[in-house]
Formats: C-alpha cells, sequence, structure tokens
C-alpha cells in the first residue's frame, strides 16, 4: 500500500466543502479556511483519518470479517461497485432495504429465494411452469438481484460498514450503531461526524474524490487478505512439515528410551513386592506339609463312647472325694498335746 500523499488529494478535490452556511459546526475541526464562501477540508488532517481507518480496515479484512460498503449516490453507485467488486467484498448502490442489519434474516430468507429459483432453472423445473409464472418468476428474480445480488455470499452481519454520504444513508448508520457495527464514512462539512467512529473528512459529491478515497481503501481491504492468505499457507506449511517430521528417528530415540527407563523404573518395586509375597504364601505350605504326615489327625470319639465313658468317669469321681474327706478332717482337727503321768500323781 503506497504512502498517502496531500498532493494527489488536492489534485482530486478532496478538500472541497459545502457551503458556509450548509455546515455543521462539528466539522469545525476538520475545517482548514473559508475561501469565496466554501469551506476549504484540512487535508492534513484527512491523510491522518484515512491512515487510521485503512489500518483498522486492514485488521478486519485479516480476520475474516466481511465489510458493507453503501453507496446510493448516483455519482457513487459505478465507482463503489466496481472497486469493491474487485476485493471481493458485499456493496450496496441501490436503495437500502429497511432493516437489511437489524432484520438480517428476513435478508437472507430472501437471497436463499434468489438460490432457489436459480436451482429451479438448472434441474429443470422451470420449464414445466407456464408462460405467466415464468415471466412472473425472471421479474422477481431480476429484482433481487438488482437489489441483493451483491450481499448473496454475505452469510452474517458483516463486521464493519463504510459509507459515502452519511446524511444521505442515515438508515444504514442508525441500524449499524444499533447493532455496535463499526462505521467507517467520508464525511462532508455539512454532517455531524459524531454518528462515526472512523471519520475520513472528504469531498463526498465529486466522482474524483469518490474514487479517490475509495481506491485508498480498497488497497487497504487488499492488503489484509492477503495477509489471511498468507497467515493461512504458513499454518498449512507448518502442519504438513510437521506431519513429516513427527515419524523421523533421531527425535523419536530419545523419547522412546526415557519412555522405556521409565517403565522399567516403575516395574521393579512391583516384580520385587510380587516374589516377597509369593515367598511368604509358599513358606508355610512347606512347613505344614511333614506335620500332616507324620502326626495324623485323631478320630472323634462317637457318641456312644461317650456314653459308655459317663458313668465311669462319675465313679471315678466319687471313689477321689472318699478318699480326700478323711484326709480334709484330719487336716483339720487340730492335734491335743497329752501330758504323760507323772510319780507324783500315781
Amino acid at each position: 500500500m503506497s504512502k498517502i500523499e496531500v498532493k494527489d488529494l488536492l489534485d482530486a478535490g478532496v478538500h472541497f466543502g459545502h457551503l458556509t452556511r450548509k455546515w455543521n459546526p462539528n466539522m469545525a475541526p476538520y475545517i482548514y479556511m473559508e475561501r469565496n464562501g466554501i469551506h476549504i477540508i484540512n487535508l492534513y488532517k484527512s491523510v491522518a483519518k484515512i491512515e487510521e481507518a485503512n489500518e483498522a480496515l486492514s485488521k478486519i479484512a485479516a480476520s475474516g470479517r466481511k465489510i458493507l460498503f453503501v453507496a446510493t449516490k448516483k455519482q457513487a453507485k459505478d465507482i463503489v461497485s466496481e472497486k469493491v467488486a474487485n476485493v471481493n467484498m458485499p456493496y450496496i448502490t441501490e436503495r437500502w432495504p429497511g432493516g437489511m442489519l437489524t432484520n438480517f434474516v428476513t435478508i437472507r430468507k430472501a437471497v436463499k429465494k434468489m438460490a432457489a429459483i436459480d436451482k429451479m432453472k438448472a434441474d429443470g423445473t422451470f420449464e414445466t411452469l407456464s408462460k405467466k409464472e415464468k415471466l412472473q418468476v425472471d421479474r422477481l428474480r431480476a429484482k433481487l438481484e438488482k437489489n441483493l445480488g451483491s450481499i448473496s455470499d454475505m452469510t452474517r452481519l458483516p463486521g464493519a460498514l463504510f459509507v459515502v454520504d452519511i446524511r444521505r444513508e442515515h438508515i444504514a448508520v442508525k441500524e449499524a450503531q444499533k447493532l455496535n457495527i463499526p462505521i467507517f464514512a467520508m464525511v462532508d462539512t455539512n454532517a455531524d461526524p459524531r454518528d462515526v467512529d472512523y471519520v475520513i473528512p472528504a469531498n463526498d459529491d465529486a466522482s474524483k474524490s469518490i474514487e479517490k478515497i475509495m481506491t485508498l481503501v480498497t488497497d487497504a481491504v487488499d492488503k489484509g487478505l492477503k495477509e489471511r492468505q498468507k497467515d493461512k499457507a504458513d499454518a498449512d506449511a507448518a502442519a504438513t512439515e510437521g506431519e513429516v517430521v513427527a515419524p523421523a528417528a533421531p527425535l523419536e530415540a530419545p523419547a522412546e528410551e526415557a519412555k522405556a527407563a521409565a517403565e522399567e523404573a516403575a516395574e521393579a518395586p512391583v516384580e520385587e513386592a510380587e516374589a516377597a509375597a509369593e515367598e511368604a504364601v509358599e513358606a508355610p505350605t512347606e512347613e505344614a506339609e511333614p506335620t500332616t504326615v507324620d502326626k495324623p489327625a485323631k478320630a472323634k470319639p462317637t457318641t456312644k463312647a461317650k456314653k459308655k465313658a459317663a458313668p465311669k468317669a462319675k465313679k471315678t469321681a466319687a471313689k477321689t472325694k472318699k478318699k480326700a474327706a478323711p484326709k480334709a478332717k484330719k487336716a483339720s482337727t487340730p492335734e491335743v498335746e497329752t501330758e504323760e503321768p507323772t510319780e507324783e500323781d500315781n
């Protein structure tokens, strides 16, 4: 994108404003002087504003959003449609359809109707209609093409709105304001710049001035589109390079070795624990085996044997009690000392 020169803008007549009696006081910061009852626009400020607007438009185009251009003036129609078509952006050069932005769903239905008519002509159903119906469909198709043909590729709301004359396109400006869509506009000395986000002070009546500004703007949009294509190509190239480099052995060898070492380190303690557990389980079984062979289990006594053994046990218990009783009595009686009779007693 070439540098913007003040001389080029001067040659194109961008500096000519409206009559002084028609001016808008809010445009005073952009007015350089008055000559012959006409306000002269300060082109140095115009250059600064054009550069600012171009940078913003380039970023919007690089992001993949659409920029809608609006110019229904007779002297701007052909210029805008020609310049904007080169950068594949939507534009409105006929009557602004009310609700174009605020009622976008309905506008999309009209665009789909146009596509449905084209499909009818392609698959042959159009030929089955009567002559009168064909005529009606053709007229409808021509009307839709005239008003909405340039926005057939715009499937969602635009990222920005560029207006040539904001006084004439005040409905479009109001709709964009309601939806918080950034507004770029060529603003003459008779318009209010407070309604616009990016003001370009310029003559919006002369075709030469409009052509010059549109050339600069579309160049900025084209630059943004090329940057987007370049970034996309770089991303695709990086993706393909990544696919080729991924299977390379030298890059994967260290990773595989580290992975194997980590697996061995993780498995070592597990194997040791399993071996210890197996030894602990096997040890008692080996010691228990000879005991079961050397000392067979004793047979449990039957109920008959228990009945026979019961009376014998009672008799033996009684005998032991009887024997123990006299011994206990002897132990309990105290011993009495007996004195032997002396000779005197006798």
